[in-house]
């Protein structure tokens, strides 16, 4: 399933806030339908708070959410039981209780709960609040129904501490009128430690990229994905200036610092940007905004198609994967990994708990799994992502990056193009150019461009790759070397690439066919706590030499 859309009412309401690496992913029912539309669109903009005192005096889901859910096809029955299950989990969380209720359909009890033990169960905060004081760094040995010794690492006050700063924090952005699963998600995704206003920028970022995402595969493909489309899955009116070719396609986080995109938009000629989720592309979360001329008709996926459950690629860790354990995709794919010291303290706390965990202990798990990706590898045993299977999720094939350090592996992957989605955006260009192309290939990376359109069957007769990165031009040219005929010219630094020193490129190589390229998000990022300085940071600010150098080729090409 693919959703996609661009933002065409011309207006600057497409400005976004932190893209981090927390973004929770969505779930597919049996049909195999999105649940996107129900985790991204808000159908609450701010205002009262959608929690409403109930007869016992505790605040209660409010009649409008409540209705929200049902127009998603959900009984009232269903609804509220999972939302009085789901607690202070947030939406993602909830839409997992829904459809799986929905699943159970007439096997559900919905005043016993669940009829069967391997149905996903919730965290209450209410219950076992004392388990997490218990933990001990020492694996005690075998289950038992309570923790055998003592956990007495200052890190389970930290742990705590960080709770109850979350829930005021919750509580204080519900007093402002923001819903509490927006709130909840808002911490997610900027941190515990992020201040007040942070928070109300990315709430305000994520309604604006809820209102982003519609539509899906099937609305745009025959069932054998080899049709054309059927639809038009965004509409971007292009200034006669804007033109192709030369085609441009222009890539950065979507959830950026207010005004972010606005700026984009009005360097690259006023194109509203055509916001995507990579979730629709593969098993991993990742919001990403795009600017390009490109056609818009007749684009197709690459086959064979990925898989988009955790599941689904990796079927290794279906054995261990608890039932309390909702995820069926990874959140955002980032540059670094979790701790061996992490990793020891969740088996630790596993190991020493009931089975189940206790609420609060699978509480703590789950944040944990949630925020650095890790997957179920044996009982009571998670792990990062190894290097290859985030080169699988990113569509590079197994050892693309193989015969760097790990920590590089890492960093050159968690700051690369999603191969499958780029090439959705590409594939229109494989009847254009049946000869092949020439292509500028700015903030190369460790090639996704070339990998799409390798991927895609277009011949690449030229690519200029300007790529900073000494190691990302290592993997690049073994790439190319293995599986190209055309030339790659390589260039270190793209600050240096002068108009004269383009023009004469562009000359040599009989002009320039695609532009194409992601400047860096450093100082974008929701992940950046000290220095998300937007457009104007050290390394953000290079989007302006992308403009540069576009409007140089431009220039020369029609002067050719």
């Amino acid at each position: 399933m693919a959703h996609w859309v661009s933002e065409s009412d011309g207006s600057d309401s497409f400005e976004w806030d932190s893209d981090g690496n927390g973004e929770e992913a969505a779930s597919f029912n049996a049909a195999g339908a999105s649940s996107s539309a129900m985790t991204s669109t808000n159908t609450d903009a701010p205002g009262p708070s959608t929690r409403v005192a109930n007869g016992n005096g505790k605040a209660g889901p409010s009649a409008a959410l409540v209705q929200k859910y049902m127009d998603m096809g959900f009984t009232e029955e269903i609804v509220l039981k999972a939302m009085k299950d789901n607690g202070d989990n947030g939406a993602d969380s909830l839409v997992e209780l829904l459809l799986t209720y929905q699943e159970l359909g007439n096997d559900l009890k919905v005043d016993d709960g669940f009829a069967s033990g391997c149905v996903p169960q919730t965290v209450d905060d209410s219950d076992d609040d004392d388990i997490l004081e218990n933990w001990d760094d020492e694996d005690a040995g075998g289950r038992s129904t309570r923790v055998a010794n003592s956990f007495d690492d200052s890190g389970d006050e930290d742990f705590l501490h960080e709770i109850s700063q979350t829930d005021e924090k919750v509580d204080s952005l519900v007093k402002m009128g923001f819903p509490e699963d927006e709130a909840g998600l808002a911490i997610t995704r900027c941190g515990q430690d992020a201040s007040i206003s942070v928070l109300v920028d990315s709430i305000y970022a994520s309604q604006t990229a809820g209102d982003g995402y519609c539509g899906n595969l099937s609305d745009y493909e025959d069932s054998s994905y080899g049709g054309r489309n059927k639809g038009r899955p965004v509409d971007i009116s292009l200034p006669s200036q804007a033109m192709g070719p030369p085609y441009f396609y222009y890539e950065n986080v979507a959830l950026a610092p207010k005004g972010v995109w606005t700026t984009i938009s009005r360097f690259l000629y006023d194109i509203q940007p055509e916001f995507v989720d990579l979730k629709y592309f593969c098993a991993a979360a990742r919001k990403r905004g795009y600017i390009h001329n490109l056609p818009l008709e007749n684009r197709l996926p690459l086959l064979p198609i990925p898989p988009k459950t955790i599941s689904e690629a990796f079927p290794h860790t279906r054995r261990w994967w608890p039932s309390w354990d909702p995820r069926r995709q990874f959140n955002c794919l980032q540059t670094c990994v979790s701790s061996a010291k992490l990793l020891e303290r969740i088996r630790v706390a596993l190991t020493n708990s009931s089975d189940p965990p206790p609420p609060r202990v699978q509480k703590f798990v789950l944040e944990e799994c949630r925020k650095w990706n890790l997957a179920w590898v044996g009982l009571n045993k998670v792990a990062p992502l190894e290097p290859d299977e985030m080169e699988f999720l990113l569509g590079f094939r197994k050892d693309h990056t193989r015969g760097i350090s790990r920590t590089e592996r890492y960093r050159s992957l968690g700051n690369s193009f999603q191969v499958d989605t780029v090439a959705y955006h590409l594939s229109v260009l494989k009847d254009m150019y049946p000869q092949g192309m020439n292509v500028l290939s700015l903030f190369s990376g460790i090639g996704g461009a070339e990998v799409a359109l390798h991927r895609l069957g277009i011949r690449m007769k030229t690519v200029i790759s300007v790529e900073k990165s000494e190691v990302n031009r290592t993997i690049l040219k073994s790439w190319w070397d293995q599986t190209q005929t055309g030339l790659l010219i390589e260039i270190s630094d793209v600050q240096t690439l002068t108009s004269e020193r383009i023009e004469a490129y562009v000359r040599r190589i009989g002009g320039s066919d695609l532009v194409i390229g992601g400047s860096p998000c450093n100082n974008l990022a929701g992940s950046n706590r000290h220095h998300r300085d937007g457009l104007e940071g050290e390394h953000s600010s290079l989007f302006y030499h992308y403009v540069r150098i576009l409007d140089s080729v431009k220039s020369i090409m029609e002067r050719l």
